[in-house]
């Protein structure tokens, strides 16, 4: 069996649950490391610079240089890969991938970088990291990104066209899964999510505003956290309707499985912040269609293919705040013609965005790649 190494950002986070399922079901062994851009630690947090001396080596190096291309944890990585006979490494984020690819190279291990969202669009980690991302680009077996906006935007920024592999997130669709038709009937609105610039909560609170006007019966759930969280509280207080909209925070996988059955629709305002920060493929708006809910949402990166617009569900402009409320009470208005998007949704998950075939596609990417590797050795 082919051994895999996944280096991942962070050891563990509740909006991640796409890296989480390729580590739960890719079927290669795996070692994880986790760190950033900068992977210094194991999967049982231990340090993988061996030394007390290469450690502060680096750790000086990283905060008082402010350096990244710091040698000690290059040939760290490079000794942990031949050691553990890695076959091939799966970097989580542009970042990542960029800053392994030196290891990987002295190695003579495979690249595939799995990029996620701003790691391919936000201009500030873009420019910090273009140089770095070169280089990368030219090493790695295969760039993979999760819509086709983010694939067009990765071949601008230099990916040859040949490495880059469209594989959007799968959905485990027996865990998200139809109600019955009652519980679909309901007048809840549901988002989950962080709440941060480029899913604009404070959109979907002026446009469920305008709901209520039509609506008063109407409530919406709100499930995340985030740096937006306090001023979305505020502005709810501010429009008079904090008692129709309900901020559980951050809640597990079986929580939010429950809220989708509880709820008419899936709600979430996307949008392209001025820093260029833009959505990937947004799992929650995955796991709604597969649980047989329409979705009013916005024209913004997969979204668009996540969404048959008229048929799923509805999308707006971003930013579009009257039509986001428009769209919103059409779905109150017609719950059977709600109902059958759902339905559609459903199927169209089932078509496309299913975990088993998401994973076995991601399996055939890595092992392409130790195959090319030998081909050419």
């Amino acid at each position: 069996m082919a051994k895999l190494c996944i280096i991942k950002p962070n050891p563990s986070t509740y909006s991640e649950t796409f890296i989480q399922s390729h580590i739960d079901f890719l079927p290669m062994e795996k070692k994880i490391l986790y760190g950033g851009a900068f992977p210094l630690y194991k999967e049982d947090g231990s340090f993988l610079i061996p030394t007390f001396w290469g450690i502060a080596s680096y750790l000086f190096q990283k905060r008082v240089l402010k350096k990244r291309d710091i040698p000690v944890r290059t040939k760290a990585l490079m000794t942990y890969l031949k050691k553990e006979k890695i076959d091939v490494v799966l970097a989580e984020y542009g970042t990542t991938g960029a800053m392994v690819t030196e290891a990987c190279k002295l190695a003579d291990i495979p690249l595939v970088i799995h990029f996620h969202g701003a790691d391919a669009h936000h201009r500030p980690t873009i420019n910090e990291y273009k140089d770095w991302y070169r280089r990368a680009f030219q090493y790695a077996a295969t760039i993979i990104g999760v819509s086709n906006d983010m694939i067009n935007s990765l071949h601008q920024l230099g990916a040859p066209q040949e490495k880059l592999v469209l594989n959007p997130y799968g959905i485990n669709t027996e865990r998200f899964a139809p109600s019955d038709e009652k519980a679909v009937r309901s007048s809840n609105f549901l988002f989950v999510g962080r709440f941060v610039s480029k899913k604009s909560p404070q959109t979907t609170i002026k446009a469920f505003y305008e709901v209520l006007q039509r609506f008063p019966e109407a409530r919406l759930v709100m499930a995340g956290g985030g740096p937006l969280l306090e001023e979305s509280k505020a502005l709810t207080q501010e429009l008079g309707i904090a008692d129709q909209v309900e901020f559980p925070g951050v809640l597990p996988s079986d929580e939010i499985s429950q809220l989708l059955k509880q709820s008419c629709c899936f709600v979430q305002h996307s949008v392209t912040p001025p820093d260029g920060d833009m959505e990937g493929t947004p799992n929650t708006i995955l796991e709604a269609a597969a649980a047989g809910l329409p979705i009013v949402s916005t024209r913004h990166a997969g979204i668009k293919e996540a969404v048959i617009e008229g048929t799923t569900g509805y999308l707006v402009n971003e930013y579009d705040t009257a039509g986001m409320a428009e769209k919103m009470i059409m779905i109150l208005s017609s719950p059977e013609q709600a109902a059958a998007m759902g339905r559609e949704g459903r199927k169209h998950i089932m078509a496309n965005y299913t975990l088993s075939d998401r994973i076995a596609r991601l399996n055939s990417i890595l092992e392409d790649a130790i195959a090319k590797k030998y081909k050419y050795s």
